[in-house]
């Protein structure tokens, strides 16, 4: 499987399968020349996360073969599988 990390000012983050990467990096490009905007994105076991993007912050995006990443569902229905999270 090809796994995707995005890093924000050195936070990594791995995408869920399936994310548009393109997409994304359109929407990081367009958040920070706007001056600042927040970029959604789904990551590996479903969480969706959001990052304040804005002209000074360093982003980079990696792409690696990796093998199968089991808390990668990609079931929008269930985002959350942990035993803490049926408490």
């Amino acid at each position: 499987m090809v796994r995707t990390q995005v890093a924000v000012n050195d936070v990594g983050f791995f995408l869920a399968q399936g994310q548009d990467v393109p997409d994304l990096k359109r929407r990081i490009e367009f958040a920070a020349q706007a001056g600042g905007r927040f970029v959604d994105f789904l990551v590996v076991g479903n969480r969706s996360v959001s990052v304040l993007i804005s002209s000074s912050s360093h982003v980079v995006i990696s792409v690696e073969t990796a093998e199968f990443d089991g808390r990668d569902e990609t079931d929008d229905a269930v985002p959350f599988s942990d035993v803490l999270d049926m408490l």
